[in-house]
This record gives structure tokens, sequence and C-alpha cells, in this order.
């Protein structure tokens, strides 16, 4: 049975696939021997900084390469990896050390990396390459290049087989199947997709698009847009913001652990909103600083993190009361976000291969 499974082409196959594959990379509570730690990429600096939500402060700084784009965790925590725009690099960095362990030339400008959860691959979108590389990590090189208009951002739900990537110039989102090194399946985005989401069970994708101050739910069995999710903003103009384009409306969303709520910034009025996925409405909205842009849960769901790229600085919420309890400032343009728990200093990783 499961011979067949793997077999099958069918998006409803898949779909089956993704289910099983997602109990790999379930969220757990941190332990005596983990911290929760918040990773935050400087796109216009150097280093990733690092958020203890425990005292709510940058407790290191790591030294990466000049223009951060990407990050990602595999599973167990114990290995980060970060794209590197200036020299078109991924690295990869031993969380309890914080010492890079490896590091590979990509073929152009990397965006938003996603790394399977034993950490085997990362898969990253080369936007000036119009492709996207598959870096096997223990080998430390390129093992296959796959065209992709303009790629945008990766994304992995757990799953050591299938990595999602979105193609802005086709307007679709992607999914690559690692064991053929090849795409499975297309599916239509509604619009040209920025940042995207993906339920657990691989049946649904939430996705904020060019000119929307909202998101898109597409179903992906069918591959069809099943409805447009337009929020009202406050202010009728966007102001002009130093790292977006102008049609980028809405750049952060993210899925509450549970799958009911999406969380979902607003550049029109430098505030996140809350909306129910059960109620079908916003619930909340509060403010957030200057260029929202990206969101992310702790595994747990206790807090929702947001960066921001205008103010250099990221805003912790308490997800259940919907109230701000942190602001903490970062490095320059912080952008892509991530909270792990991660091994507490003590184990070694060794040096990938060269």
């Amino acid at each position: 049975m499961k011979e067949n499974l793997m077999r099958r082409s069918t998006p409803a196959g898949f779909i089956w696939i993704l289910l099983c594959c997602s109990l790999v990379c379930a969220g757990s509570e941190s332990t005596p021997t983990e911290d929760m730690r918040l990773y935050v990429g400087n796109s216009r600096g150097d280093d990733v900084s690092v958020i203890d939500l425990n005292t709510m402060k940058v407790v290191s700084s790591i030294k990466v390469g000049q223009n951060v784009h990407g990050v990602a965790m595999q599973a167990d925590g114990r290995r980060l990896f970060v794209t590197v725009e200036s020299d078109h690099t991924v690295r990869t960095v031993d969380t309890a050390t914080e010492q890079i362990i490896g590091t590979v030339k990509l073929t152009g400008r990397p965006n938003q990396c996603a790394a399977t959860p034993n950490g085997k691959y990362v898969v990253v979108p080369i936007r000036d390459g119009a492709s996207a590389d598959i870096v096997d990590v223990e080998q430390q090189k390129i093992v296959k290049v796959l065209p992709i208009r303009e790629p945008h951002n990766a994304l992995n739900i757990g799953s050591n087989r299938y990595t999602f990537i979105s193609s802005m110039g086709s307007h679709e989102v992607y999914l690559i199947d690692l064991e053929k090194l090849d795409y499975e399946t297309h599916i239509p985005a509604g619009g040209r997709p920025r940042p995207f989401l993906v339920t657990r069970d691989g049946t649904t994708m939430y996705v904020a698009v060019s000119n929307l101050h909202g998101f898109d739910i597409v179903d992906i069995s069918s591959k069809k847009l099943v409805q447009r999710v337009e929020l009202q903003a406050e202010h009728a103009q966007l102001k002009p913001r130093k790292y977006e384009t102008p049609d980028t409306f809405t750049h952060g969303i993210g899925l509450s652990p549970d799958e009911n709520e999406l969380w979902v910034t607003s550049l029109f009025d430098d505030a996140v909103y809350i909306y129910d996925l059960k109620a079908k409405k916003v619930i909340a909205h509060m403010a957030t600083g200057d260029g929202p842009n990206w969101v992310a849960f702790s595994p747990d769901g206790r807090y929702v993190c947001i960066s921001n790229t205008d103010s250099d600085d990221v805003y912790i919420y308490d997800a259940k009361s919907k109230r701000e309890i942190a602001r903490v400032k970062v490095g320059k343009a912080p952008k892509r976000l991530l909270v792990a728990n991660v091994p507490v200093a003590g184990h070694k990783v060794e040096a990938l291969a060269k």
C-alpha cells in the first residue's frame, strides 16, 4: 500500500503523503536541555540576531555574511541554514556553538530557503537565475538546478520528500519531489505570490499576492482558488517603503499551530490582522513596528513574532491574549524569522564536507 502511494502522482496522492510526512516535524515543548530561540535574518546587515524567548532579549549575533535573506532549520534544532545574497551562498550553522560548519556556493542570488526535517536537503530559490538550487547538506553541493520563473519563497511543512516553492512569474506554487529531484505539480496562487502557507495535511494553501490587502485560499487537490479575503485597511494610501515594491500590501502571514487563526500583516496600517478561519472574520488587529515583513509562531503556539524592516525591530505578542509583550531591537532591516527549540551549548556538530 505504501509503495502504491509513493508512486501516485495525482494531487490527491501527494496530499496523503504530505499528511504522513508532516508527523516528522510536529512541534514539541522545549525540554530542560533546550532553549526556545527566535532567529532574525537582518537583510541589510551581515548577521542573524538570536533572541531568547524566555528573557525577550538578544543573546547573540551570528555573523554569516552581508545581506542575509533566508533562514531555515532542521527538525531537531541542531542546524540552522542561512542564505546570503552578497556572496551567493547558503551557510550551515551549528546552533549550540553558533559556528559556521558548512558553506555552499549557489548559482545566483538566493531568497527564502527551506530545509527538510532530517536536514538532508535545502531548497533555495535563485531570484536572478530563474531557478531553484537543491543542496545536499552532507555532500555540501548542489545536486540539481530546476527552472522556475521569478522564484521567491520555499516552504517545507514537515516532509523529507516534498518542498514547496513559489513562482511570482507564473503566479503559481510548485511542489518539488526530492526523491525524483523534479517537480511533482504546479498549484495556481490566484496572483503573484508573496509569502504563502500550507496546512499540515497538505490540502489548503493561504497565500499573500501582490496588490491585495489580504490573502487567497487555494484548494490544493482541485488546484482552485476557493476564496479571496480582502481586509479593510484603516488607511487609504500606502506610504513609501524602503524595502518593498509598491504592489506589496501584505507581506507577512502566519498560521497558528492549531490552524485556527491566520495572522496577516498590513503595510497600509503598520498592523497585524488576526483572522479566525472557522468564523471567517477578523477578530482583532494590533499595531506593529514600521514595515511589518514576516510572521513566525513559536512551536507551542504561545508567541507570535513579527519583524519590522523600517524600524529595525521585532514585536512579540502573546497569541492567546492578543497583546504585545515585547519590542526587541535587532540588526538592519530584519526580515525572515523562525522560532525553534534548540539544544543548549554542549553538543558539537561535525563540520560538513568541503
